[in-house]
């Protein structure tokens, strides 16, 4: 038969309650000699190749996680590699260390994602995943020793497996493995309920009086917009005016347009940064890219605070929190943290067009009023 996604879905599993029942069958495409699909008992289906003078059955890839087209790319590869030839391709597979086979990952990943996403998942692999041997030999307990070992760090955790498992996806799909050792399970993270509290707010505080462009401004507007810190990080002055932050369509979470009152002091902060470049925080050596120099930062940040089980994140949770204790209404809040979800979603947000604009405000001077207030901040005005 002629393989085609419609053929496929329609292929059902071997009947195991037959006398001559198999655990699997194998049904080849009339359009790629020795190309096809195996289907198990269980309904699992999976690309193979049969190539060579020994007729080497091959398993490149899971349907639907690689697709039809991207199978018969790869099984052309394949066959045309070992066509006349040896195994010594596939003698060099099997021997690929689990390094180069991750830089190869990364180097196809930076091709096809956006920087952010591409230096995420380069930092998860390359901080977690150093396994001194071939690609074929990582198992399944390997990774999940790792992944287990960040148990305190769910978030983490779960980042980590997502990468480790895009990538051992990306090597079968590609036939540098047989079959992937990630575990056929989703990781959830726990979602997170951290709030500071007054004293660790005034030790953060503090602490970002001390600290030296750019991380300790960035930490004070954090926590005085509630913003998140991509959002801070990637600030610019173009978008600065009249006393308001207009984030522009498409840089958000949420790719909306979104709008931010600034306080005299949180203005007073941005006054304040040296250099007249359009980004308030660029990387170092770099003004066209935002700070990202997060893990470092915070270390070096926390280490006279006594704690470090907070996250930047964390921050903006606190935000909201003292705003709800301030009494701001709730969609107000929503606004201000350009939330999606909650009262202005579905109908309310598509018919509700009010900017609330007069409302936020009255927040973040109410906001910069109780913290400037607070006792055990001990912050003097600028």
């Amino acid at each position: 038969m002629r393989l085609t996604d419609l053929q496929i879905q329609k292929l059902m599993p071997p009947d195991g309650a037959a006398k001559d029942a198999t655990k699997q069958k194998t049904y080849f495409d009339d359009a790629l000699k020795g190309f096809g699909l195996r289907v198990s008992v269980g309904g699992a289906k999976s690309f193979v190749v049969m190539y060579g003078k020994r007729r080497k059955l091959k398993t490149i890839g899971r349907y639907p996680d690689l697709s039809l087209a991207s199978a018969r790319v790869e099984a052309r590869k394949l066959i045309g590699e070992v066509a006349g030839r040896t195994d010594d391709v596939l003698t060099r597979v099997s021997t690929l260390s689990f390094i180069e086979a991750r830089d190869r990952f990364l180097e196809d990943a930076r091709a096809r994602n956006k920087a952010s996403t591409y230096g995420e998942t380069r930092r998860l692999l390359r901080k977690h995943f150093t396994f001194a041997k071939p690609l074929a030999a990582v198992t399944r307990h390997d990774i999940m020793s790792v992944v287990s070992s960040l148990k305190d760090a769910p978030s983490s955790a779960t980042h980590a497996f997502v990468a480790i498992r895009t990538m051992m996806n990306w090597s079968v799909a590609r036939g540098l493995i047989e079959n992937s050792p990630t575990p056929p399970m989703k990781l959830r993270a726990t979602s997170r309920t951290r709030i500071l509290t007054a004293a660790e707010l005034k030790a953060v505080w503090d602490r970002a009086e001390e600290v030296s462009y750019p991380y300790g401004a960035i930490i004070k507007l954090l926590i005085l917009t509630g913003q998140r810190r991509g959002e801070i990080a990637g600030l610019r002055r173009s978008w600065i005016a009249d006393g308001w932050i207009t984030y522009p369509q498409g840089f958000t979470k949420n790719k909306r347009e979104h709008r931010v009152p600034l306080g005299r002091l949180a203005q007073a902060i941005i006054d304040g940064v040296p250099g007249d470049c359009d980004l308030l925080f660029p990387a170092r050596g770099k003004e066209t890219a935002p700070f990202s120099g997060w893990s470092k930062s915070k270390a070096h940040f926390d280490k006279p605070l006594g704690f470090s089980n907070y996250t930047i994140h964390d921050l903006r949770r606190t935000y909201s929190s003292q705003l709800a204790a301030l009494g701001t209404p709730i969609h107000v809040t929503e606004k201000l943290l350009n939330h999606v979800s909650g009262i202005l979603s579905g109908v309310a947000g598509v018919y509700n067009r009010y900017s609330y604009a007069a409302e936020m405000r009255t927040a973040m001077e109410g906001f910069e009023a109780h913290i400037l207030n607070l006792a055990t901040l001990g912050y003097k005005r600028p």
